[in-house]
């Protein structure tokens, strides 16, 4: 009689629960917390000055960083006067210019997308295929981007703004803003290749180790939750393809602390300001 195979404590029904379950559960308990709102507090007034990075930036050209970059550079004009000061204050009222072009101050929008199976991350594509700005092409006004990419098969998480800042972060590898996955394989991950991507494995473009690594349902190996910072290109679809599996499904279920709860598959919702909050002071991991 063949020897049975040692099945590794995560398999067996008996493990811990995985961290997508325990997320799920912290979210249940904030959704539950955010349910009672204090009534609104009287807002500021609005400014009627800006530092000129950040009327930039505000315009949707670049981030405060490349603005100030421009404007050393000598390539913005006040009123029709060259400005290459840094720190220089304007006003809602003045002209400036980039360019020879008349900048305007947006207000920040931040909207996330439940990213449906076959549409593609870039606001046009050659050929002629979904893109992700046709599905939010009527959401506002403003000139939104996607924060990232996600490929054409993947689906779930996306976030769109206009903050370049915010945009420019999120996507640094620095920062090392937290993504987790829903990976659906064609087969079960066998202890021995569990084990392997949990120590970390090398791809053509370097080594790659995940943050964690869980199965979503103890009673299928095939279901794997797989946390992950890095950004490289198709990372978490190449690392399970490298030990011959194929991913049949991708989900992104969660991303700096974002997730697709009551947000149907192919639906857009702008974020609620306390969510901007969270998301800018890093308290959303």
């Amino acid at each position: 009689m063949a020897k049975k195979e040692k099945i590794p404590r995560q398999f067996k029904t008996t493990a811990r629960r995985s961290k997508n379950e325990q997320f799920r559960e912290d979210e249940s308990r904030q959704g539950k917390k955010r349910a009672y709102r204090k009534p609104d507090a009287a807002q500021p007034s609005a400014p009627t000055t800006l530092r000129l990075n950040k009327y930039i930036a505000n315009s949707g050209v670049c981030s405060r960083r490349e603005a100030d970059e421009l404007i050393k550079k000598g390539l913005i004009k006040i009123n029709g006067k060259v400005v290459t000061e840094l720190g220089t204050i304007v006003k809602l009222e003045d002209r400036v210019e980039y360019n020879n072009t008349r900048l305007a101050p947006e207000k920040k929008v931040y909207l996330l997308l439940n990213k449906p199976k076959d549409a593609v991350t870039t606001a046009k594509d050659p050929e002629g295929r979904t893109t992700v700005m046709d599905i939010i092409k009527n959401a506002c006004p403003q000139r939104v981007y996607p924060v990232g990419r996600l490929d054409r098969n993947t689906t779930g998480v996306l976030l769109f703004t206009n903050d370049g800042d915010l945009s420019k972060k999120l996507t640094h590898p620095s920062f090392k803003v937290k993504k987790i996955y829903h990976v659906f394989l064609d087969k079960p991950l066998t202890p021995e290749h569990y084990e392997t991507l949990k120590s970390g494995i090398d791809l053509e473009d370097g080594f790659i180790k995940p943050d964690a690594l869980n199965f979503v349902e103890m009673s299928d190996a095939s279901q794997i939750g797989i946390e992950i910072h890095s950004g490289r290109n198709r990372v978490v679809r190449r690392m399970f393809e490298h030990l011959g599996y194929q991913v049949e499904k991708l989900d992104r279920v969660y991303f700096s602390g974002l997730t697709k709860k009551r947000l149907p598959r192919g639906k857009w919702r702008f974020l609620e300001e306390s969510e901007v909050t969270r998301l800018k002071a890093g308290l959303l991991k």
